[in-house]
């Protein structure tokens, strides 16, 4: 654990966070930005499945937005995961998907991890390969959405990740 991971806490997200988040979100440079509204929403709707990194005031420094497969119940989707830019390099987003995957894992079986990576994205790749080596999990990837599928210009096709199992007694 890197200093700054040791002065964060791993916490659900509250709808008062929403705000932090998006803006989080925009100044990433790399993620998709939704409305603002969206992420009110995602807090109050998916806490559960979700985290923040607090930092020492307790304002979010980081985010895990996610939800469960309603088709796979044991699967958590990964939506975004970004960290402040001072905050980047530590270890942050990899502590958040542990803490998250431990929580889900404990409380509602999780036992594989999705999420959609353009190509390029290398942060994202190491991110989620190095979370499957943690995990003692194989990594599979195909196209989900291919760029011809978004209306609203170009768009790089989304390559799903799939990561599981997970190992039991890998959690953090």
């Amino acid at each position: 654990m890197t200093a700054a991971q040791a002065d964060l806490l791993i916490d659900r997200p509250e709808v008062t966070d929403g705000a932090a988040l998006w803006r989080i979100a925009k100044d990433s440079g790399t993620l998709d930005l939704n409305s603002s509204y969206s992420y009110l929403l995602w807090c109050r709707d998916f806490a559960g499945t979700s985290a923040v990194a607090r930092g020492a005031d307790g304002a979010p420094v980081g985010f895990v937005t996610g939800y469960v497969r309603p088709e796979r119940p044991r699967t958590l989707l990964v939506w975004q995961v970004a960290v402040n830019a001072a905050y980047r390099g530590h270890g942050v987003a990899a502590a958040l998907l542990d803490g998250l995957t431990a929580r889900l894992g404990a409380g509602h079986g999780i036992a594989s991890v999705e999420t959609t990576i353009t190509p390029g994205n290398t942060a994202s790749e190491r991110l989620f390969t190095s979370y499957a080596a943690r995990h003692g999990a194989p990594v599979t990837r195909e196209v989900l959405f291919d760029s011809g599928l978004f209306p609203d210009g170009p768009h790089q096709p989304e390559v799903l990740y799939r990561i599981g199992p997970l190992t039991p007694h890998s959690s953090h």
